[in-house]
């Protein structure tokens, strides 16, 4: 929207390796090629149009997350700091050589969506200073150390849907890693209404003096007005939760609406339809 209010020619082909828009690429004589977030293979009669190279820019500190969803993958993995990475592509996927790359620290409550516009804010200066040292041939390409890749590979649906048996760290990082999408999923269990599919929005660990022992993981207690489930490692306060067809509340309210909840559990049951 923004190129085409300045007057910059856009187009978007459906599939950009085929002969007609590699003609259409190369026609226009580009330096370079630069790529940000785009959801297409480049192969190599593309990358070799440009002058200088194509360049892509990634969210991970290569070569951790190479892949689809770095983003979420840094807050799912538990990692302290993120970053964004400038690099030369080749065939093989997120291997390139690295131009440049920024790194800064993960919030504790920060979700994938929080810090990936974060993110796209810190690339633009780094973008804008790679392009330069590209351009004038000041730019020193660092080789990827092969020994640090992992994978982030494209979340899936069921991916969200949360395990009360892991500890209450990870829930919390998969909570805040699968939003925006596809969202920290369980239901609502008991044996006198139907399942109630519900959206996770922020959980904490917490520690309750009177909490019951011998509890079940996925198991609802509420005390004090606290919404309490049990972990693989303890209890987890819901803080923020959004049942189907309901707007989001806090734990507190969800209790208050659901008086049945306490005596039942969260769980995966009827998941992922």
């Amino acid at each position: 929207v923004l190129a085409v209010e300045r007057g910059i020619p856009v187009f978007q082909p459906e599939r950009v390796n085929h002969s007609e828009v590699l003609a259409q690429l190369g026609s226009l004589q580009a330096d370079m090629f630069f790529v940000a977030a785009y959801g297409q293979i480049l192969k190599p009669e593309l990358l070799a149009i440009p002058r200088l190279g194509a360049f892509n820019l990634h969210g991970s500190l290569l070569p951790r997350h190479r892949g689809a969803a770095p983003v979420q993958y840094s807050i799912w993995m538990g990692d302290e700091t993120a970053g964004v990475t400038i690099f030369r592509i080749e065939p093989a996927l997120d291997s390139g050589p690295i131009v440049a790359h920024l790194m800064t620290q993960i919030a504790p409550d920060e979700t994938a969506g929080e810090l990936m516009q974060r993110l796209a804010e810190l690339a633009v200066p780094l973008s804008l200073e790679a392009t330069a040292r590209i351009e004038t041939g000041t730019a020193e390409l660092r080789v990827q150390d092969t020994a640090g890749v992992t994978l982030a590979p494209k979340i899936r649906r069921e991916q969200g849907v949360i395990d009360w048996s892991a500890s209450v760290r990870e829930i919390d990082c998969l909570v805040r890693a699968m939003q925006p999408w596809p969202k920290g999923t369980t239901w609502l269990l008991h044996p006198a209404v139907p399942p109630l599919r519900c959206i996770v929005q922020r959980i904490s660990a917490t520690a309750v003096e009177d909490a019951p022992a011998g509890l079940n993981p996925g198991q609802i207690v509420a005390i004090h007005g606290r919404l309490l489930v049990q972990t693989g490692n303890g209890l987890a306060e819901i803080l923020r939760i959004q049942p189907e067809g309901r707007s989001s509340m806090t734990g507190q309210a969800f209790l208050n609406g659901h008086s049945i909840c306490a005596g039942g559990r969260f769980g995966a049951d009827g998941a992922v339809r």
